[in-house]
């Protein structure tokens, strides 16, 4: 197991734990197998995200094979609508969210042509419901039709018009003009202006500016000493102070102290010990914390978490 520890460079001994592998691709597969339990059904407003989180943690574990591609295409393309958004399952609304991870998942797989030949008006039609969602008196984005607006749909826009290279539809100065204003004494960033920072929002606001190569406007220091401050006893990082320790928080804190390049003020091994206590090495999976239940939304993080760790065996995440 390699550790990131200090600027640029790779070291650490094995640990006595083990990234049990093939468990987790078993269990990513497995998951679809379970239509007849009531969870299957009572998490289906996340079905298109769950897809998302899934097929990324079995690229990072080497497996992409895993999940059909045909199917997995037809699945994204069912979710679209009319408006050229996406939502979670098939029949229901169009958001910010689902449209996000259905560009990734596209992109994954290298099916973005498939927008133009059966998709619902091309890459252009989505890039123009995200462009709609922009507020454009403040520069920040709303999650649908509705009106929630939050810093995680501004990253979610910024992320996916990046990857189909249409940014220019949107108002990016605007956007970045809300981004600072959301920002906070202690360096992070709330999911609006004059909110509590928070790891996850430290992350959308954080990745939307290195998107549009604008970290600049961080004050990396303080950003990066809040975020060091995560890290517990255990390893593992909570989301704001007073908080319990989340293995998701590997990514959102991992991830946001790696954009701004002070990863080595974390200690890797503590927290990839704590991440590999989170898996259940019978069945698969992680959870949020050591003996809690598993899912895939705690899959995929941890083991994005163990990747920005350079951990043995699994492929380099972009924490952008």
């Amino acid at each position: 197991m390699s550790l990131v520890s200090g600027p640029g460079r790779a070291v650490g001994s094995r640990s006595e734990q083990t990234l049990c592998i093939q468990k987790h691709v078993d269990y990513i597969k497995n998951l679809d197998t379970r239509r007849d339990e009531l969870e299957y059904w009572l998490t289906e407003h996340l079905r298109l995200n769950g897809v998302y989180w899934g097929l990324n943690a079995l690229y990072l574990l080497g497996h992409p094979e895993a999940l059909p591609r045909k199917e997995t295409i037809n699945f994204v393309l069912s979710c679209q609508k009319d408006d050229g958004g996406f939502g979670a399952a098939p029949g229901h609304d169009a958001h910010m969210l689902y449209t996000v991870s259905a560009v990734q998942i596209l992109v994954m797989l290298d099916a973005v042509d498939e927008l133009e030949k059966r998709g619902l008006g091309g890459k252009q039609k989505v890039g123009s419901f995200i462009a709609g969602l922009q507020d454009k008196e403040t520069g920040t984005f709303m999650g649908d039709e509705w009106g929630e607006a939050d810093t995680r749909f501004l990253y979610g826009a910024f992320n996916a018009l990046s990857l189909l290279g249409l940014l220019d539809l949107v108002d990016v100065p605007k956007a970045v003009t809300y981004i600072q204003k959301c920002e906070n004494l202690d360096g992070g960033y709330g999911i609006k202006p004059g909110a509590e920072t928070h790891a996850g929002q430290v992350f959308t606001c954080v990745g939307a500016l290195a998107i549009v190569g604008r970290l600049d406007l961080i004050n990396k220091d303080r950003l990066g000493g809040w975020l060091s401050e995560r890290q517990m006893e255990n390893g593992g990082f909570n989301g704001r102070p007073e908080k319990l320790e989340d293995s998701c928080y590997s990514w959102w804190v991992g991830a946001s102290i790696a954009m701004i390049d002070k990863i080595h003020w974390i200690d890797g091994s503590k927290l990839a010990s704590f991440i590999l206590k989170c898996q259940d090495p019978e069945a698969g999976g992680f959870g949020d914390r050591p003996g809690n239940m598993v899912d895939v939304f705690h899959t995929h993080f941890g083991i994005a978490g163990l990747s920005l760790l350079k951990f043995d065996g699994i492929k380099e995440v972009d924490p952008i």
